[in-house]
C-alpha cells in the first residue's frame, strides 16, 4: 500500500472515529450492521485512477478535508430559506433533512390513506422496528463499495416509504435535503428506503440542496424496491452549495410488470458524482433513466449507470443531457449489461453532450455488454458545439448574442425535460437551468 493509499485509510478511519460516539446505540441487528460495514471499509478496495470506476475521477480535495456530523439545534436554521417549494403545502407530503436528520418542525406529512409509511427513518426503527429491519438487511446481490458502506456504518437517519399492494399515495412526497455547515465542514449521510408493493403507485422528488458556500460531504443511498406492476415516478434534483461534495446513490430492484421513470438533474456542487444501479427480478420490466447535468467553472459532475438485464423481456431507456461552459468537466459512464437468458431484451442508451466554451471537458463512455442473441439494444453518444447557423438565425432577427446563446441552451435542455410528466416538476427544473443561463457571461468562451 502506498502514502497516499495509506492516507485514504486514514481518512476513512479517521471520519468513522470521529462520528461513531455521536450515532446512538441501537437495536442489536442494527448495531451489527454498523458494525459489520465498519469492518467491510478495512477491506474494500479504495477508490483510484486505475480503477475504471473512477478513472476519470479527482478525490484529492475531498480526501483532504475532515467531516463531521454537525449536532447544532434547530435553532441555527433560523434565516435559512428553502425557497421555491415544487408544491404547496397541501398539494404534498414534505420532508425536510437538515445534514442528514430529520426535522419535524419544517415537515408535513398529511393523514395517510390505508397503511401506507411515509416518515423518518430513525422515527420508524422507534415505532416499527420489525418492518425496517425486513427492508433495510435486504442487501442480497447488491453492488458495494467503500463509501457505501461508509453510510452504513453510521446510518442513523433517512427516508422511510411504505406503500403496501395495491394502494395509492393521494400526493407527491416532496423532500429536501438542506446541507450546511458552520464552524467545522459537516458531513451528512441519510440513508434512504423507498418500497412500493405489488400494484403500488407513488411519485418521490429529492432535493439537494445547499446553504450559501457551505463546504459539506454529502454522502447518500436511496434504495427503491418495486413490487410485481407497480410505479414509481421519481425525480432527483442536485442543487448543492458551491463547496460541497455530494456522492449520492440509487439502487433499483425492480420486480415484473413494474414500471420506473427516474429523472436525474444536476447543477451543483464542486464536486458531485451520482452513481444508479438497476437489476430486474422479474419479466416485463421497464427502467426508463433520464437526465440533465450541467458543468459550469471549476465544476466537476460525474454520472454512472449500471443496468443489468437477467430476466427476458425487459426494457430500459437511458437518455441523458449535458451543457457544459467555463472550466467545467463532465463525465458519463453508461453501462447496460445483457447477461445470457435475457432474451427479448429492449435497451437503448444515448448521451449528448454541448460544450460552449473551448476549455470545457467531457468524458463520455456508453457500454453494451450483450450475451444473449435476441435483443433489441442500441448505444450512442455525441459531443458538440453550439450550431453557428443556429446563433446567426436568432441574430439576424434582432436577438442579442447573450439571449440567443440563452435560448439554443434552453431548447437543448428542454429535449431532455420532456421526459418529466409532473408539469410542476419540469417547470421549476426549468427555471433552475433558465436561472444559470441568465447570468451574463456565465458561458462565453
Amino acid at each position: 500500500m502506498n502514502s497516499i493509499q495509506l492516507a485514504q485509510r486514514q481518512w476513512f478511519d479517521d471520519i468513522v472515529a470521529r462520528n461513531a460516539s455521536l450515532i446512538p446505540d441501537s437495536l442489536p441487528w442494527l448495531n451489527k450492521t454498523r458494525s459489520d460495514a465498519r469492518h467491510a471499509i478495512s477491506e474494500c478496495i479504495l477508490p483510484h485512477r486505475k480503477l475504471e470506476a473512477w478513472r476519470y475521477s479527482d478525490l484529492g480535495k475531498l480526501f483532504k478535508q475532515r467531516y463531521r456530523y454537525d449536532g447544532y439545534s434547530t435553532w441555527s436554521l433560523k434565516g435559512i430559506d428553502i425557497d421555491n417549494w415544487i408544491y404547496s403545502e397541501a398539494e404534498s407530503h414534505r420532508l425536510v433533512f437538515v445534514n442528514g436528520r430529520f426535522i419535524d418542525d419544517m415537515s408535513i406529512i398529511h393523514e395517510l390513506p390505508g397503511t401506507i409509511k411515509i416518515g423518518s427513518l430513525q422515527h420508524m426503527l422507534s415505532s416499527e422496528p420489525g418492518l425496517v429491519s425486513r427492508w433495510l438487511q435486504q442487501k442480497a446481490q447488491e453492488v458495494t463499495d467503500v463509501f457505501t458502506e461508509l453510510n452504513l456504518a453510521l446510518i442513523n437517519d433517512g427516508v422511510f416509504i411504505h406503500v403496501p399492494a395495491h394502494e395509492v399515495v393521494d400526493r407527491p412526497i416532496e423532500i429536501v435535503y438542506l446541507n450546511t455547515s458552520h464552524a467545522q465542514n459537516t458531513l451528512s449521510q441519510p440513508h434512504s428506503l423507498v418500497i412500493l408493493e405489488a400494484g403500488a403507485r407513488a411519485r418521490v422528488v429529492e432535493r439537494f440542496v445547499g446553504a450559501d458556500a457551505s463546504t459539506y460531504f454529502f454522502n447518500g443511498v436511496t434504495r427503491i424496491w418495486l413490487g410485481a406492476s407497480a410505479n414509481l415516478q421519481h425525480y432527483r434534483l442536485q442543487n448543492e452549495s458551491s463547496n460541497a461534495y455530494h456522492l449520492g446513490r440509487v439502487v433499483l430492484r425492480q420486480h415484473t410488470a413494474s414500471e420506473y421513470s427516474g429523472f436525474s438533474i444536476a447543477t451543483g456542487g464542486v464536486w458531485s458524482r451520482t452513481d444508479i444501479s438497476a437489476r430486474f427480478a422479474g419479466q416485463h420490466a421497464v427502467c426508463n433513466l433520464d437526465g440533465l447535468y450541467t458543468v459550469g467553472e471549476q465544476q466537476y459532475t460525474d454520472f454512472h449507470l449500471d443496468v443489468v438485464h437477467a430476466l427476458p423481456h425487459c426494457t430500459s431507456r437511458e437518455n441523458f443531457k449535458g451543457i457544459v461552459y467555463g472550466k467545467g468537466r463532465a463525465v458519463f459512464d453508461g453501462r447496460i449489461l445483457v447477461e445470457k437468458d435475457a432474451q427479448k431484451t429492449d435497451a437503448q442508451l444515448t448521451n449528448k453532450n454541448l460544450l460552449l466554451t473551448q476549455n470545457a471537458e467531457v468524458d463520455t463512455k456508453p457500454q453494451l455488454e450483450i450475451n444473449a442473441d435476441d435483443v433489441k439494444c442500441s448505444h450512442g453518444t455525441t459531443v458538440g458545439k453550439l450550431d453557428p447557423n443556429q446563433l446567426f438565425y436568432l441574430r439576424s432577427r434582432g436577438i442579442d448574442e447573450q439571449e440567443a446563446r440563452k435560448m439554443i441552451c434552453l431548447g437543448f435542455a428542454d429535449q431532455a425535460l420532456a421526459q418529466v410528466s409532473d408539469e410542476r416538476a419540469r417547470d421549476f427544473i426549468r427555471q433552475q437551468i433558465a436561472g444559470i443561463f441568465s447570468q451574463q457571461g456565465s458561458y462565453h468562451e
